[in-house]
């Protein structure tokens, strides 16, 4: 969604942006290019491979405008100056590189190690979770980040199978979930919500999106707009959930919004569009992966 993107931050000369999941780098280069000459970018990917891609791509023509770190997005206000920044993108989910490469273990199109880890320095892996957590605890993953309804069935299964084998493979987890719900002709594999409820899971997904939102914010100028390309509902829920909290004019104790207990205040942002932006034809026949991205806009009073 390069081109909505760009309409969204609107990029202009000498202006700051960041982008906290740079990927191939390739909504950075055009943020450079649309700011040129004297733009700035910061950025940074939990990815090492990225961020690697990304450093040898930008330094091709943007040598000395941006600066490239390794690292959560969640973490963006700890090394970029608060209020320094025009536009902030966050472009959430898993990347094609990542899910293109079996022994990353993101899909399982291909067999490859049940890893998951969009850091590969972090400990915890999807095979861990999967062979160390309870059956309770499976099931609330798969329900809770991938809206799986046979989640307990599946959990319970797992659980079971582990005890003769450990899974290690992600061939070994999808064929399971296979035989206990065959397609019987369906598009859609099986294990498609289990993956990413796993995936969401191993990096702390939600979390980092919550903390991620705050610190865009920290570091938006009064003008500044946030932008993010969610891939699923739950993403999508957060960032509403975000926008509405922090567009509101008012506050209230607790977790119920009683009109009569209601307290003014000033509104930190404001909704560039309320409704989501979608991808474009052109760009779903291109790149069908897009198919379920949605872009909001929010911009810093």
């Amino acid at each position: 969604m390069a081109a909505e993107v760009l309409a969204a931050l609107n990029p202009q000369a000498s202006g700051r942006y960041a982008d906290g999941t740079l990927g191939g780098a390739g909504h950075a280069a055009q943020l450079l290019a649309a700011s040129s000459p004297t733009g700035w970018l910061s950025g940074c990917d939990r990815d090492g491979v990225a961020v690697e891609i990304a450093k040898t791509r930008l330094a091709e023509k943007f040598a000395g405008r941006f600066e490239i770190r390794r690292g959560n997005f969640s973490e963006l206000a700890d090394w970029i100056p608060a209020g320094s920044c025009d536009g902030v993108l966050l472009d959430l989910g898993v990347s094609s590189p990542q899910l293109d490469h079996a022994e990353r273990g993101f899909s399982f199109q291909n067999d490859g190690p049940l890893d998951m880890r969009m850091d590969n320095r972090q400990p915890q892996t999807a095979t861990d979770l999967v062979n160390g957590e309870s059956a309770e605890n499976l099931a609330k993953i798969f329900w809770e980040f991938g809206d799986e309804r046979d989640s307990r069935r599946f959990a319970k299964a797992i659980v079971h199978d582990r005890t003769a084998r450990k899974f290690t493979t992600t061939k070994q987890l999808a064929d399971l979930i296979e035989r206990l719900a065959p397609r019987h002709g369906k598009k859609a594999h099986p294990a498609t919500k289990v993956f990413q409820a796993l995936r969401i899971a191993v990096n702390d997904e939600i979390g980092s999106l919550k903390r991620g939102l705050n610190g865009a914010v920290k570091i938006l100028k009064p003008g500044g707009r946030l932008a993010v390309i969610t891939f699923h509902s739950l993403e999508d829920r957060v960032v509403k959930e975000f926008g509405r909290e922090r567009t509101r004019d008012y506050t209230f104790p607790g977790e119920v919004d009683i009109p009569t207990l209601r307290t003014p205040i000033a509104p930190e942002l404001k909704w560039v569009s309320r409704k989501a932006i979608l991808p474009g034809e052109n760009e779903l026949r291109e790149n069908p992966r897009a198919r379920s991205a949605q872009l909001r806009v929010m911009e810093k009073i």
